[in-house]
């Protein structure tokens, strides 16, 4: 096997991507204060080509020298809005036919891998503080709580890593082939 090198690697130019089909998820990132998980979170929306990033409460916004030192840029191509309250972002998307999903572990979650997409819906994931969580009055917003299966001691995740795993599997799960 042989790395590939950078000019292998087929990348899209800022501008393709703005223009490019998005997968029709939206992370709302309810009161994330590590800059680094938001610069993750960025990366992450774009190696997925999610539709935006929502950034709500004390959540930082770019441009920011230490969001980009883990966005590497993408804070620059992803979509994003600034929401003062968690509350009117999610209110926001649900009017506009969003299926909101808590990742969060509550009293009757769903497992993210028993969570069925379904076509034609658009999403939301409402990522929490580091410490904290989703907040409770957006919990109640919510149509669904997903939740990460865990099996060691502590059953939390950095946000960031949350962030990825969730990504993922909505991604995985879209069966997008336009993105392959």
């Amino acid at each position: 096997m042989r790395k590939l090198k950078v000019t292998e690697l087929n990348r899209l130019t800022p501008e393709q991507f703005r223009t490019s089909e998005k997968i029709p998820l939206i992370v709302v990132l309810d009161h994330v204060r590590s800059l680094n998980n938001v610069g993750s979170v960025f990366r992450t929306a774009d190696a997925f080509r999610l539709e935006a990033v929502y950034l709500c409460g004390i959540t930082a916004v770019p441009p920011n020298v230490e969001i980009h030192k883990t966005a590497l840029g993408a804070e620059d191509n992803v979509a994003w809005r600034y929401y003062k309250d968690t509350i009117d972002a999610v209110n926001e998307l649900k009017a506009q036919n969003y299926t909101l999903c808590a990742l969060e572990q509550t009293e009757g979650s769903t497992p993210l891998d028993d969570f069925a997409l379904e076509a034609n819906r658009k999403y939301a994931l409402v990522i929490g503080h580091e410490v904290k969580g989703v907040r409770q009055e957006v919990v109640d917003v919510c149509d669904v709580c997903l939740e990460i299966p865990q099996f060691g001691t502590k059953h939390s995740l950095n946000v960031s890593v949350a962030a990825g795993i969730a990504v993922w599997e909505f991604f995985r799960s879209a069966h997008l082939t336009s993105f392959q």
